[in-house]
Order: C-alpha cells, then structure tokens, then sequence
C-alpha cells in the first residue's frame, strides 16, 4: 500500500495517509488508521506517488 508524506510548503502536516478529498473547506485526509486531518483553506497542487508525496498550497 502506498501511504503519503502530506506538505503544507515546508511543513510535514500529515504522514500515512491513504485517503484525501478535496471539500468546500479545504481538504480532509486519512491515515491508516482512519484518523482525520482537516487542513482548511489549502487545496491539493501535486501527488507524486513514486515518492509518496502530496503537496497542498493554501489559496486566495
């Protein structure tokens, strides 16, 4: 299985996570174990599964 390293610029805001959803809010994200992080106001800009990496940048 393929768990993502989550980056807010520089900052690591998530690790193990196996699910994302882009919402009216921001994005929601899963670890493994189910556990939600929520990261308002940001929306995805890369996924780079052969370094298990996403990205978000915060908009407006």
């Amino acid at each position: 299985m393929c768990e993502f390293k989550v980056f807010l610029g520089d900052e690591r805001v998530a690790e193990d996570v196996i699910y994302a959803k882009v919402e009216d809010h921001g994005v929601t994200l899963r670890d493994v174990l189910g556990k939600p992080v929520v990261v308002e106001g940001v929306r995805i800009v890369e996924v780079d599964v052969s370094s298990t990496r996403l990205v978000l940048e915060k908009t407006g």
